[in-house]
Order: structure tokens, then sequence, then C-alpha cells
């Protein structure tokens, strides 16, 4: 990749702020990322140590050689189609943020809609959360709700160890276990919130070339012809009464308050059927 933004030196610390983020969009743009001038404001303010809207402020200011090689090698992640948030090494989730790597998803905005069905239960309501990744879902609870009693489980240790982590960086307190489905053991859940895989083999390559950057195992696992197959593993073991949250994808809705009790389904904020509430059968 050519030095970006250089002001007529052949070298790169002549690099100017603008310069930067004109080459970092371009780059990005070659490449057919969705958001290209959104992605290079990220990466440079990220590399700069500023925030986005401040980068307007000395457009025309030099950027030092080894910034310069950063933001260039970022650029050149984020142009391979690695997600965004890998490339930062975080993500926004409500009012956090979580730390992110190839061992876990990146937390989307439409599940933070899980995060709304834990932070309405009645005080000192028991959560558990099954598949939880970086913890985003879990360690917004506690930070919103800390008189709820949550923990959360895992079957990839890797993400596990993420989850713990987090919580760990942000100073909240999550038991995370290693297990496939519920943990043995779990008693008197008032809510199980899972955002489990339900894509499905056959339709990944239908989606954005990003999702193939994150861990398999969190993005179809064992969904079956119609992606439902490892929800409706954790539902077939859900304890009868206890309370489900569950995300999926947006043509599911109606299969799910089929397998619920009491159910009904969220949309999300692009309108889509994105998560069911109910009751295990």
């Amino acid at each position: 990749m050519e030095a970006m933004g250089s002001s007529g030196g052949s070298g790169t610390s002549t690099a100017t702020v603008d310069g930067l983020l004109d080459a970092a969009t371009a780059k990005i743009e070659a490449a057919g990322c969705e958001s290209p001038r959104a992605d290079a404001e990220a990466i440079v303010a990220e590399r700069l140590g500023v925030e986005v809207g401040e980068l307007s402020r000395d457009g025309s200011g030099e950027v030092p050689a080894e910034t310069v090689a950063a933001i260039e090698a970022s650029v050149e992640r984020r142009a391979e189609h690695e997600p965004l948030a890998y490339v930062l090494g975080h993500a926004p989730f409500r009012d956090l943020e979580i730390a992110v790597d190839s061992r876990v998803l990146w937390p989307r905005r439409e599940t933070e809609l899980l995060v709304e069905v834990g932070a309405g239960l009645p005080e000192g309501a028991r959560v558990h959360e099954v598949g939880t990744g970086s913890g985003a879902i879990a360690l917004a609870l506690i930070s919103e709700r800390p008189d709820l009693r949550v923990t959360a489980s895992d079957l990839s240790p890797e993400a596990a160890e993420a989850a713990r982590e987090n919580a760990e960086r942000l100073g909240l307190e999550l038991e995370v276990s290693v297990a496939r489905g519920l943990p043995d053991g779990l008693e008197g859940v008032d809510m199980v919130i899972a955002n489990l895989p339900y894509v499905t083999d056959e339709t990944i390559n239908e989606r954005s070339p990003e999702i193939q950057r994150e861990p398999r195992i969190a993005v179809t696992g064992d969904c079956g012809a119609d992606g439902l197959g490892v929800i409706r593993g954790l539902i077939a073991e859900t304890p009868s009464g206890w309370g489900l949250a569950m995300e999926h994808d947006t043509h599911h809705g109606e299969a799910m308050r089929g397998m619920l009790r009491d159910a009904t389904t969220m949309r999300d904020h692009m309108g889509g059927e994105r998560v069911t509430v109910g009751v295990a059968p």
C-alpha cells in the first residue's frame, strides 16, 4: 500500500489528517465495504487517540510516521473485510465499550433488545445468559440493573475468557462458565437470555463478507436447514415455566412464537422481527 496523505516528500512523516482520511476512504471504498468514510474516520481517530468529531479541527496537521504506519495497517485490515470492531479492538454496546476480537462476535445494535428485556424484570430477578461471547449482554444488564443476579455461559472456552476479561476491565462482577446450553446445577432462573447461532451454512455466503471473519461456531453452529437447530435445543432443555428471551433471524418470528408459551416478538431498529420473549413449554 502506498503511503497515505503525503504532502510532498517520499516518506510518510508529512502525512496530514485530511490526506490520511481521503486515502483511507478510497482504499476501503475500493474494497467494497459499506461505509468507507465512516470506517476511515473511526480508524484514523482511534490511532490518533481522539474523537471522530475532533478530526476536522486540525485537518492540515502533520501526523508522525509511526502513527501513519499504524493507520495504514488498520486500513489494510478493514479493506480485507475484517470487521471494523476487530480492527479497532472494541465496539459500543448500550453505555459500555466492549473489547472484541476474533474469539467472539462483535455486538450489534439489534442485540440491545435483549438488554431491554432483562432491564424490565422485577427487582432481584435471576438471569442467565447462554452463549455470552464477549459478555456484552450480561455486562450491560449488570451495569444498568445491579440488583439483578446475572450469570453467563458459553460453549467456547476462548469466548468465556473474553467475557471474563471484559468484566474485569469494566470493573463488573460476572460469573462465566463453560457449558453447552444451560450449565449443570442452574436453578431458580427467572429469565434465560440468548443470542445463539441462527445463520445456516447455505445462506451465510449471501451475507456481508465480514461475517466470514467471525467465529463460525457463533454464527452457524448446528443450526440445521432452517437456522433454528441450536435455538430449539436450548428451548427443549429449559425447565418448563422459565422465561426465555432469544434473538433470531427476522423471518423466524412466527416459528419462535410457536415454540414458546405466551410469546411476543420485538422488532429491531430496521423493523424486522428480531427477539422473541416467552415461557418455556
